[in-house]
């Protein structure tokens, strides 16, 4: 199979809507407070920080080790994130709405504690179904997204062989690519979303070995969040490079 010599993924930087989410969550409310639609959720004034932060680290990596290709979700926070990031470069850029986040349906804006409150048949069929294959009404389970992933990593193997190509996306597109890109099992890949999450800006790599398969070298890493000068924290000793 045709591969690539390297790809990454960034997740999108703090935006509003996690903001709003995070609040929503602590004080027990059952809707998130959002002014957007979820496609149209803008960078928050720190995610525009992440994102400058993730350009110097694109400036800083040696010339062979560029990418060739950004490809970034439709969605404005994805897209904010890559026009920060990869300002006063070259680097081609194309939208793919397979990067898009994970569609809710009547899920979307409710907190947890929302879902149970007002949907609590659908917390029931989740529990009974799994993380994995749940699709909540009018939305995408994990599977539709791996899907839609499975169909861009095809085309980006044909159309960019032996090339580097960076991704904007969002948390659960992370998680997938993993799935996809190292073969893992449901049981894997559920393992790893109850044990972490996926920081705003951080940086998931995978590298050609000496036989062609892309390798995790990275994951979920945040070392270039860091104030130019601090110390390692133990976030950045776990995720660095390699894994």
């Amino acid at each position: 199979m045709a591969e690539l010599a390297t790809l990454w993924i960034v997740r999108h930087g703090e935006s509003t809507a996690n903001v709003a989410a995070t609040h929503a969550e602590a004080s027990g409310a059952e809707l998130i407070d959002l002014t957007h639609r979820d496609a149209d959720v803008p960078l928050s004034a720190t995610g525009e920080d992440q994102a400058r932060a993730t350009g110097r680290w694109l400036a800083e990596l040696p010339d062979a080790k560029r990418p060739h290709v950004a490809v970034v979700s439709p969605y404005l926070r994805a897209v904010q994130t890559a026009r920060l990031a990869l300002a006063g470069t070259d680097v081609p850029v194309h939208r793919d709405e397979r990067l898009r986040d994970r569609e809710l349906g009547i899920l979307d804006g409710l907190t947890g504690h929302g879902v149970r409150r007002r949907y609590p048949e659908e917390a029931e069929r989740r529990a009974r179904l799994g993380k994995f294959y749940y699709r909540p009404p009018g939305g995408e389970s994990w599977t539709d997204v791996a899907l839609r992933l499975r169909t861009l990593l095809g085309d980006l193997r044909r159309d960019h062989e032996g090339c580097q190509v960076l991704l904007f996306g969002h948390d659960a597109l992370v998680f997938l690519l993993r799935y996809l890109v190292e073969g893992l099992t449901e049981e894997e890949l559920m393992g790893h979303t109850r044990r972490e999450v996926i920081a705003n800006c951080s940086i998931t790599e995978w590298s050609a070995d000496t036989e062609g398969r892309l390798v995790l070298t990275a994951f979920n890493a945040v070392g270039h969040l860091r104030p130019r000068g601090a110390e390692p924290t133990r976030e950045d000793e776990i995720n660095a490079e390699p894994v």
